[in-house]
C-alpha cells in the first residue's frame, strides 16, 4: 500500500467516525528536517564536538587523504 492510499484510507475512516482528518503526506517534512537538524546540533554540543562545519571538515580530511600520492 502506498503512502497516498494509506492517507485516503485514514481520511475515509476519520470522516466516518467524525474524527480530525490526518495531515496530508509531506505536510510537515520541512519542520521535521529542521527539528532533526537542531537535534543533531544539540547532540554534537552535548558530546563536546563542534556543532557547525563538521561535514565540510570531514570531507576536507577525506579529500586531502585521497590527494596524497601513494608509493
Amino acid at each position: 500500500m502506498s503512502v497516498t492510499q494509506q492517507y485516503f484510507l485514514d481520511t475515509y475512516r476519520a470522516r466516518r467516525l467524525g474524527e480530525v482528518l490526518p495531515p496530508p503526506p509531506g505536510a510537515h517534512d520541512w519542520r521535521t528536517a529542521r527539528e532533526l537538524h537542531g537535534y543533531w546540533r544539540f547532540r554534537a554540543v552535548v558530546a563536546e564536538r563542534p556543532a557547525r562545519g563538521r561535514l565540510r571538515e570531514t570531507l576536507g580530511r577525506w579529500l586531502h587523504r585521497q590527494a596524497r600520492p601513494t608509493c
